[in-house]
């Protein structure tokens, strides 16, 4: 098997050195790395979409442009692992480890977060926006899924109304899976953009598209009863493990809600 794992970066950064991890440089620091990594406007590509679709424009590129049996996404302080301990970027899932699975799985996906609220109100709660807007974003997904692809709506609201998701936009596919997913993906994000009022956001808020995007990877997965299997995701260098917890605590306790990554 033929395959690459891109591992989205708008900065230098340590990388695995099994050759099946493909760095991509995508936003601001893309024209700085394009001589040391793969950059996302080469191509077929939607790479001045980046401060809306986040990594996805990575994937776009990556569907459209390789060549492969497989394409994954890792971030580069994010890989998937089987070791129990180590954050040694090396124990990344290696390239036999990941065609041994590809055998038995259609998808290779992170642990699933769970949440003690849905995930709606996750996404309404925790981000901040003007008043209602996150609401209103899920509307207009669930009217842009509608418009696309009908048959998916079902499953859509089983998984906005559930505690546990698949997050971080992080997954391992067989190509012709991908070619599925991204075709149905990006079609819905396509329509969705259309339906949705970009004024007066922040860079922070306008990433919306890259945020929704992490609440359908399920929906896609049960509604084609793909068969997963569940890896545990490391972080790579700084992580505020206490920083994440307090932020979610002020979102879910005291309305506070972010306003950046944490």
């Amino acid at each position: 098997m033929n395959g690459k794992i891109i591992v989205v970066t708008h900065k230098e950064y340590k990388m695995p050195c099994d050759t099946v991890y493909l760095p991509v440089c995508v936003g601001v620091g893309r024209d700085a790395l394009r001589n040391k990594y793969q950059a996302d406007d080469e191509g077929e590509n939607i790479s001045d979409k980046n401060i809306l679709y986040c990594e996805l424009t990575a994937l776009y590129w990556a569907w459209k442009n390789l060549n492969c049996d497989y394409i994954g996404l890792a971030h580069y302080r994010r890989y998937l692992t089987e070791s129990k301990r180590s954050k040694n970027i090396e124990d990344a899932l290696s390239q036999p480890r990941i065609e041994e699975l590809l055998m038995d799985y259609d998808i290779i996906v992170p642990r699933e977060k769970r949440y003690s609220q849905t995930i709606a109100d996750h996404y309404i709660n925790c981000i901040k926006s003007r008043k209602d807007a996150h609401k209103i974003h899920l509307q207009l997904l669930r009217d842009s899924i509608l418009e696309v692809a009908p048959e998916y709506i079902a499953e859509y609201d089983k998984t906005m109304n559930g505690h546990s998701a698949h997050m971080l936009n992080m997954f391992v596919m067989k190509k012709e899976w991908v070619d599925k997913y991204c075709t149905w993906l990006f079609d819905i994000l396509s329509q969705l953009e259309k339906r949705i009022d970009l004024r007066g956001m922040d860079s922070f808020q306008a990433r919306l598209f890259g945020r929704v995007s992490e609440l359908l990877l399920d929906v896609w997965i049960e509604a084609n009863q793909l068969k997963y299997k569940e890896i545990k995701y490391v972080p790579i260098g700084p992580y505020h493990f206490w920083k994440k917890v307090g932020a979610f605590l002020k979102a879910k306790l005291y309305g506070k809600q972010y306003n950046a990554s944490v």
